[in-house]
């Protein structure tokens, strides 16, 4: 119920609409309620050969007003719940985005965009049915039996007793039901997240012929789906049964009990009439609001995976007395800084160093050793657990989210590019840029001519996380993207990783014309990379364990020097000798 009642009140940025629709839809309710009443009036009428015109031309009257209602609910409402559907999506969305990247990995893609997904289709249909029927249908329920009990107690408890059935029976198959219904959702959530995994793989799964082991695992969660669905569909349709049943003892029992009380003079023709009708008013009210119950309680599981989704709180956000960065020098400070992944022993400890404006500093250590999560602490990928990080000065805590990382250019080693044309991936650096300033920040990144050599050149389609491209020329593309963005500070995620030698070569030259003048942070065990940093930290175990320059460490004899003897940059060594 309670989420029922939070669902509604999403409609409370409609709330004008909302009233008009209520009341629209009260009078429909009234009017639908006054026709059986009308019916019996005229049939005594007739019975009695007294005047039936006013009855008739009222009947009319409100047939014209219950009209009116209709095409007013009709209307607004399917409008009304497109408006909010959308309006849930973009929040659903605007959260998934701004969640930490470990929900995504313990969720999956599939289950995160099912929960946008099916979650706004159940809450769209939930308020387009509300609103367009089952207000009238839940107020028409709650009058008729009051008013029946005016017309004739005795063929009222009639009406009372299929009313209690209908409740009874619906509370019951619930309460059987409950637990089915969510793990018939949870194995859903369980399919879509398999599909998601499958597909950003495929061509794993085709390489390594994985069609026939990933559909067996993909039918067994299947026929989880439905040793689950079965017995709630079984008890739902056994709740059809009974209603049905109930509909027609009640509906003879109206004739029965009326034709009884009529030949002994209590009860005219047209009041058997109004029940006849007000019965058959009842059965079609109860199976529609039992209708809406049964779907409303299958969406639960949906809707508590929408509302899951919008509750999940962001791990990083800005204090309310964030400021906004207006120039930025690029001095960067970790002070005694630590942070730690859960329970475990991983992450990092007691960072203290400075990274001077215009400097470059590169990180190197085994893999585990904490290079990159030094780096997303900066960027507030994550809160630190203790110490503080500075810029300019700044505490970046208490610099604006946005601030902060339009100060950043990033290229990670996966390139990260959407199924758009390349200049719009490369616009992501900075939308507003010129096509001219897209093409320069390609030649740049020594990427113009391979995009010029494809159909369409930069209005060319890339693919789905740039699969049209090879993997050099997706980094060069990210590398674009961090030019056009001009940001003081730079961060080198192995960003030449993907690259051959030759390519390397002319990015190398990118780079440092793009590192000149800006702060960076490069995370590489390439020479071309860290070679000519003025500082290298080495990391192990979360601790930076060495600092200085790249001569002075490869003969130190410490942990820098194993990484260089242990091959990890070999290429140094090969240029050396040379």
């Amino acid at each position: 119920m309670m989420l029922y009642v939070r669902a509604l009140g999403l409609l409370r940025a409609e709330g004008a609409w909302v009233v008009v629709l209520v009341a629209a839809s009260i009078m429909i309710a009234f009017v639908q309620l006054a026709e059986p009443l009308l019916f019996g009036r005229v049939v005594d009428a007739l019975a009695t050969g007294t005047e039936t015109g006013h009855w008739i031309a009222l009947w009319a009257l409100l047939g014209v007003i219950g009209i009116l209602a209709g095409v007013v609910v009709a209307v607004s409402a399917d409008r009304m719940a497109h408006r909010r559907r959308l309006a849930a999506m973009a929040a659903a969305f605007d959260r998934a985005m701004t969640l930490p990247i470990n929900f995504h990995a313990e969720r999956g893609t599939g289950a995160v965009v099912r929960s946008i997904l099916a979650g706004t289709d159940a809450l769209f249909w939930l308020w387009l049915s509300a609103l367009r029927e089952q207000v009238a249908a839940l107020v028409g329920v709650l009058c008729l039996v009051p008013l029946a009990i005016l017309l004739d107690w005795r063929m009222a408890c009639v009406l009372g007793f299929l009313a209690a059935t209908f409740v009874g029976a619906n509370m019951m198959v619930v309460a059987k039901t409950s637990s089915g219904q969510s793990a018939v959702e949870r194995y859903h959530g369980e399919v879509y997240g398999r599909v998601g995994d499958v597909l950003s793989n495929v061509t794993v799964v085709q390489s390594f012929t994985r069609f026939s082991a990933e559909m067996q695992a993909m039918r067994g969660l299947m026929d989880k789906v439905l040793a689950e669905q079965y017995p709630v569909l079984t008890w739902w349709g056994a709740l059809t049964v009974l209603t049905s049943a109930a509909g027609t003892i009640a509906m003879v029992s109206v004739f029965a009990l009326g034709s009884y009380l009529a030949t002994i003079g209590q009860i005219t023709v047209g009041t058997i009439v109004s029940f006849v009708a007000l019965a058959g008013l009842l059965i079609s009210k109860l199976d529609q609001l039992s209708a809406f119950a049964v779907r409303t309680f299958q969406s639960v599981p949906v809707l508590q995976s929408y509302f899951d989704l919008i509750d999940q709180q962001q791990l990083v956000q800005d204090a309310p007395d964030a400021i906004t960065l207006n120039t930025v020098e690029g001095r960067i400070t970790y002070e005694g800084v630590s942070f730690r992944y859960g329970a475990g022993h991983q992450g990092v400890f007691d960072l203290n160093f400075t990274v001077e404006p215009g400097r470059t500093v590169a990180l190197v250590g085994p893999t585990g050793s904490g290079k990159t999560t030094t780096v997303a602490l900066f960027q507030r990928v994550r809160p630190v657990d203790q110490g503080r990080i500075t810029l300019d000065g700044h505490d970046i805590g208490h610099i604006q989210l946005a601030s902060l990382r339009g100060a950043i250019a990033v290229v990670f080693q996966d390139a990260g590019l959407f199924n758009r044309s390349i200049a719009e991936n490369i616009r992501l650096g900075r939308p507003g840029a010129s096509d001219a300033e897209v093409e320069a920040a390609a030649r740049a990144a020594e990427a113009h001519d391979f995009i010029m050599a494809r159909p369409g050149g930069y209005g060319f389609v890339i693919g789905e996380r740039g699969q049209f491209l090879s993997g050099g020329e997706r980094q060069r593309i990210a590398i674009a993207r961090a030019i056009i963005k001009d940001a003081p500070i730079l961060i080198l995620d192995e960003a030449t990783s993907a690259l051959d030698p030759e390519t390397e070569v002319k990015i190398k030259t990118a780079l440092d014309r793009l590192r000149q003048g800006r702060t960076t942070l490069i995370i590489a065990h390439r020479l071309s990379t860290i070679a000519d940093a003025d500082t290298i930290l080495v990391l192990q175990d979360g601790r930076v364990v060495e600092s200085g320059q790249f001569a002075e460490l490869a003969e130190a004899g410490g942990q820098f020097s194993r990484l260089v003897a242990s091959g990890s940059f070999e290429r140094l060594k090969s240029s050396l000798a040379a």
